[in-house]
């Protein structure tokens, strides 16, 4: 049963989520072509390995347009019960996946279904990086982009830093 919170926060981190995976994916015309041919095909994004003390995120279907872009299906489309390609991200170490993220890379992610449409997302998740320091810079402008930049990559060190003592700390029986 969702909650109103839920019932809120959800469609709009997937939108944000959309646009986000809309704005790298423009940002490489060859993978939006690839995924043209792709159009109307259906991926469903689950997590595994979820250990934060938060209810993981639930799965999530998005469409590929015409355009080779994401879509949300809306609430009432008729899906099938089957996705095309079902991508399983590994969220069993969060802080090196949040690492990875912020470097442009992408985390482990297991992909299953249809094969030609998964050697297309595979290629697009092998070759399609995020350039975080270049749209910061588009935001902020250059220096103060520069800077931004560097002060996320210092707060993602010090979290690794802090969970890695963490874990060091915790006696194993």
């Amino acid at each position: 049963m969702a909650s109103p919170l839920s019932d809120l926060v959800l469609p709009a981190a997937t939108a944000r989520f959309v646009l986000l995976a809309n704005h790298v994916l423009t940002a490489a015309p060859a993978a939006t072509a690839r995924l043209q041919a792709h159009r109307g095909r259906l991926l469903r994004i689950e997590v595994a390995g979820w250990r934060v003390p938060l209810p993981p995120p639930p799965p999530l279907t998005l469409r590929i347009t015409p355009a080779g872009l994401l879509e949300a299906p809306e609430p009432g489309d008729m899906l099938p019960d089957a996705p095309d390609l079902r991508l399983e991200v590994d969220a069993s170490q969060p802080v090196e996946a949040a690492r990875r993220l912020a470097s442009g890379e992408v985390p482990p992610v297991r992909v299953e279904g249809d094969a030609g449409l998964a050697a297309e997302i595979t290629w697009v998740l092998a070759n399609v990086r995020w350039d975080i320091p270049a749209d910061l810079e588009r935001v902020f402008g250059g220096p103060l982009g520069e800077t931004v930049a560097r002060a996320g990559e210092q707060l993602l060190g010090a979290a690794k830093a802090l969970v890695q003592g963490v874990a060091g700390s915790i006696k194993k029986p």
